[in-house]
C-alpha cells in the first residue's frame, strides 16, 4: 500500500484537503481523492476528515492507496496520427487535450490505450503497465511530436539519449511580447512552486534547466519562436517563456488574465514540432517534423 505524509506550510492554509492532495500528488485527479477521502483514507493529525475540512498551518496530513491488482488498461481504437514506424519504435504527432498515460482515477481515452490497439502488445515495458512504451511526455495540452518504444532495447536506447540531452527535440510557440534578440538562451533551474504545488517555477534549489530560443518571425505584440530543449524538465518552456516576460499565448496557469486582442479556445500554444535521434537498431540519426495544427497556423494567418 503507498502512504504519503505532507505538512501544510502557511500558504497552503485555508485550502479545501481534496485540493492539496491533489498539488501533492500531481498524478492523482481531484475525484479519485475525493473517494479515498470517503473511504477514510486521509486523516489530519490522526483522524479522519472530510473533502470539505480545510487545512491549517502545521497539519500533517496521511493519505494512504489502498492494495490492488495491476488496473486493466484497455486497448482502445484511437486514431493515431503516425510520423514513422518500425517494429523498434513509432514517432506520433499527439493531438491536443490527449494525456500521454493513464493515471489512478483516469485510465481512458490516453495516448497508452490507442498505443496499445495499434501496437498489439508490441511495447516496451520498462516503465510498467501504466506507462507502456512511454519513454518521455509532454503536456495535455501541447501537441506534437513523440516517440514511443516497441521494445526494451529501444527504450533503454532512447533513454539514455534523453539523459545524455542528445535528442533533438525543438517546439514552436507563439508568445506574448516582441523578443528583440534573434537568439536566446535561458539557462534557470526548475522546482516546484513554492505556494502552489500544481506549477512548476524557476527556484534556486531547482534542476538545471535549459532552453535556446531563436526568434521566427515578430508581429505587433507577438513573437512566433522555436525553443530547443536541451534539458527536458516537466513545464519547461512555459516557465521559462513566462520567466523572461514572453509567456506563451493561450496558457491559462503560467499566463493567467493575459489579455489579449487574439482569442485561443485551445490552451497554450505550443507545438513540439521536431525531434530526431539516434535510431536504437540502426545507429543512424533519424528526424521527424510534426505539422503545424489547425489553430496555430490559424493564429499565424491572422497576426501577418
Amino acid at each position: 500500500m503507498d502512504e504519503f505524509k505532507f505538512e501544510v506550510t502557511e500558504s497552503e492554509s485555508g485550502e479545501r484537503i481534496d485540493k492539496f492532495i491533489t498539488g501533492c500528488i500531481d498524478s492523482l485527479t481531484r475525484s479519485f481523492i475525493q473517494k479515498m477521502i470517503a473511504r477514510e483514507r486521509c486523516f489530519v493529525n490522526g483522524k479522519a476528515v472530510k473533502a470539505s475540512y480545510r487545512v491549517k498551518e502545521d497539519d500533517v496530513v496521511s493519505f494512504s492507496l489502498p492494495e490492488s491488482a495491476e488496473p486493466d488498461i484497455r486497448a482502445e481504437d484511437i486514431p493515431l496520427d503516425i510520423l514513422y514506424e518500425d517494429e523498434d519504435v513509432l514517432v506520433v504527432n499527439k493531438p491536443k487535450h490527449m494525456v500521454v498515460h493513464p493515471a489512478p482515477g483516469h485510465y481512458g481515452g490516453t495516448l497508452v490505450n490507442a498505443v496499445m490497439y495499434h501496437c498489439r502488445g508490441s511495447l516496451s515495458g520498462i516503465n510498467g503497465v501504466m506507462r507502456p512504451g512511454i519513454v518521455h511526455r509532454i503536456d495535455k495540452d501541447t501537441s506534437g511530436s513523440l516517440i514511443i518504444c516497441k521494445n526494451d532495447m529501444a527504450h533503454n536506447s532512447i533513454a539514455a539519449q534523453l539523459k545524455e540531452h542528445s535528442v533533438n527535440r525543438i517546439y514552436h510557440a507563439i508568445v506574448h511580447g516582441v523578443i528583440k534578440e534573434e537568439e536566446l538562451t535561458i539557462d534557470a533551474p526548475l522546482g516546484r512552486h513554492p505556494k502552489d504545488r500544481m506549477k512548476m517555477a524557476v527556484v534556486p534549489d531547482g534542476k538545471r534547466a535549459v532552453t535556446h530560443v531563436s526568434v521566427l518571425r515578430r508581429f505587433g505584440k507577438f513573437t512566433y519562436v522555436a525553443c530547443r530543449l536541451e534539458t527536458g524538465r516537466t513545464h519547461q518552456i512555459r516557465v521559462h517563456m513566462a520567466h523572461i516576460g514572453h509567456p506563451i499565448l493561450g496558457d491559462e496557469v503560467y499566463a493567467p488574465g493575459r489579455k489579449s486582442s487574439v482569442t485561443c479556445r485551445e490552451g497554450q500554444i505550443l507545438h513540439a514540432k521536431t525531434i530526431g535521434f539516434i535510431h536504437p537498431g540502426s545507429g543512424k540519426y533519424i528526424e521527424f517534423e510534426a505539422p503545424l495544427p489547425d489553430e496555430f497556423r490559424h493564429l499565424l494567418d491572422i497576426l501577418v
